[in-house]
């Protein structure tokens, strides 16, 4: 299974992502900003996912919010 961020470049575990457009987390009041990072990113079972650790909390991100950096 190959997993794309927004401009087509593999994502593989352990890569660093940037996110492209602030995102509200559902079920939260957490705003991601444009620009922020992610690091050691963990792939799921879907192509259109990763999870991460935003503080305490894992929470999962749609791959076409998301830049390889």
């Amino acid at each position: 299974m190959d997993v794309k961020d927004s401009n087509g470049t593999l994502l593989v575990e352990g890569d660093s992502v940037h996110v492209i457009k602030d995102l509200k987390v559902k079920g939260s009041s957490i705003v991601l900003k444009r620009g922020k990072t992610f690091k050691n990113i963990r792939l799921t079972n879907s192509e259109e996912e990763i999870e991460c650790r935003e503080g305490k909390t894992t929470i999962v991100l749609k791959t076409c919010f998301l830049k390889k950096i």
